[in-house]
């Protein structure tokens, strides 16, 4: 009888707690890289580093990262909490109570673009921070990958912090 009553605990524990929250945690361990390397990176939570770097970020927050170091024009990339494959798993197998929680503590999310690498732009050479693929390769321009998640991680950061305004600190796009 013992034996049962632990195995129906635990089970319930497990609904409970979200099948995303047990394997994936509610915070992801996010690289930051810069090419030249030993960028300043400082975060919209307070949180910073050197790049190369990582930090534990909570998965379900948006935020701002701002890259500066001398000689290089100061930009910053806008990181996205998305939802990830993870929920619609959580659903068939938790239940509704596993995906509530997942959704709520964010452990069905994931924070992108990761790694975060970025080409810095030499002052006064007029080109663009660039995004980098694992590989080193350019991806895609800061400030475009900024302007197709802007809206939705101002909803969060805020319209200043997301640059919607014009009197954005921080350098930049």
């Amino acid at each position: 009888m013992k034996t049962i009553t632990c195995l129906a605990l635990a089970g319930l524990g497990l609904a409970l707690s979200g099948c995303a929250t047990v394997i994936n945690g509610t915070e992801q361990n996010f690289a930051f890289d810069s090419d030249p390397q030993g960028a300043q990176v400082t975060l919209s939570n307070g949180a910073g580093c050197e790049t190369p770097c990582s930090l534990e970020l909570r998965r379900k927050y948006d935020l701002r990262a701002d890259f500066k170091k001398d000689g290089y024009e100061p930009t910053y990339v806008l990181v996205q909490s998305r939802t990830g494959g993870a929920m619609a798993g959580n659903i068939l197998l938790g239940g509704v109570i596993g995906g509530v929680v997942d959704a709520s503590n964010g452990a069905t999310n994931y924070l992108a673009p990761e790694p975060l690498a970025v080409r810095l732009a030499k002052l006064g050479s007029g080109e663009q921070a660039m995004l980098l693929g694992k590989d080193g390769a350019p991806v895609k321009a800061v400030n475009a990958h900024n302007d197709e998640v802007r809206e939705d991680v101002a909803e969060t950061i805020g319209a200043q912090a997301a640059g919607l305004t014009t009197t954005s600190a921080g350098g930049s796009q």
